[in-house]
């Protein structure tokens, strides 16, 4: 978790109930907007999925076409 996201969560935090609705409603506009269809990778998606993509290249997993589905 980064800086930013735990000094936004300290923050919500500090909220009444009602505001913290509010303000998770905006927030959810806010990845809707940046990202409507959720395809769209974070770094640390990106990091990760470059690290599977080099453990599949390297061998260390059965590729699909190796399996008698």
């Amino acid at each position: 978790m980064t800086q930013v996201v735990q000094e936004s969560v300290k923050m919500l935090e500090m909220l009444p109930e009602s505001e913290q609705e509010f303000a998770s409603q905006f927030i959810k506009r806010l990845v809707l907007a940046w990202d409507p269809d959720f395809t769209k990778l974070t770094p640390e998606e990106r990091k990760r999925l470059e690290a599977a993509e080099q453990r599949v290249d390297s061998g260390e997993y059965v590729k699909d076409s190796e399996i008698s589905w």
